[in-house]
């Protein structure tokens, strides 16, 4: 069965890439191989033994959690081994990460893919793992901000400079640039009802796990009117996307443009299945 109005949207998976699950270099190849469009990593660079922030998903903290490989070095070493997907955060943790270092990471990572890096952010929900790295909670989005517009200004200027409360330096020379001109994109991955002024400010997208939400995409088309700007020129991202060809047509005609359907962190036996069942529904969608 084929769906009409499906040809522009594109398809990928999540993984949490852990030391104990398949490999991030073998699921690369096994999303590429299967015609799909991207494959993204979430990051944790520890969880506090102490933590008291309770774990948004209910019950008790994952191990994935604190077993995940650093994101870039996983997405780079997947880069090397693929030529068409998409690599992305979803989603990085700018506000425990040095601005500066980030810029870099992350023009290494397009430049090496290629220009394939997309960079989901986030502030994050764990505070005493932020503590950890010295990050102010109550103002982590405050924070998050001027680091993207500081890392903006590395990837597009010769010289670039950057002065604001949280991230303040002179100019500065920094390469590689990006094969992205301006950078990758910038997805923000929250469902907040301050996301939508965010966004609007200084996003590329959105990556709302589960679903838009009622009255959501109202309040975006808002947010960017008054600031100019379109739904049209953004990436809507859904994170966790429903297993039915039905349900994905419907996101779709919410207004999604990518569908990103989750797999286990797992070994190869439990993550392949999975990977063949979400190929399975996107041909089905695609006819």
């Amino acid at each position: 069965m084929a769906f009409s109005g499906v040809e522009n949207a594109r398809f990928g998976v999540s993984i949490f890439p852990t030391d104990y699950a398949m490999q991030p270099v073998e699921v690369a190849r096994e999303v590429e191989a299967r015609g799909l469009d991207s494959l993204f990593f979430p990051e944790h660079t520890h969880i506090p033994a102490s933590r008291a922030t309770p774990f948004p998903g209910g019950g008790d903290l994952p191990p994935e959690y604190w077993h995940a490989h650093d994101p870039f070095v996983a997405l780079g070493a997947c880069a090397a081994a693929t030529e068409k997907i998409r690599l992305g955060t979803g989603i990085c943790l700018v506000i425990e990460r040095d601005p500066i270092t980030l810029a870099k990471e992350i023009a290494s990572l397009d430049m090496i893919s290629g220009g394939r890096a997309v960079i989901g952010i986030g502030a994050g929900w764990n505070r005493e793992e932020m503590e950890n790295h010295g990050a102010n909670y109550r103002n982590r989005w405050r924070i998050v901000r001027e680091k993207i517009l500081a890392m903006r200004e590395i990837w597009r200027e010769d010289e670039a400079e950057y002065h604001g409360e949280f991230v303040d330096f002179d100019p500065i020379w920094s390469y590689p640039k990006p094969v992205q001109e301006g950078g990758p994109p910038i997805w923000i991955g929250a469902n907040s009802k301050w996301v939508f002024e965010r966004i609007a400010d200084y996003a590329d997208g959105w990556m709302p796990i589960g679903g838009m939400g009622s009255g959501n995409m109202e309040r975006l088309e808002e947010a960017l009117e008054a600031r100019g700007r379109k739904v049209a020129d953004l990436d809507l991202a859904l994170f966790g996307s429903p297993m039915q060809a039905e349900q994905c047509v419907g996101r779709i005609e919410q207004g999604f443009d990518e569908l990103v359907f989750g797999l286990p962190p797992a070994p190869a036996d439990k993550v392949l299945p999975v990977l063949d069942r979400v190929a399975a529904v996107v041909e089905e969608i695609r006819g």
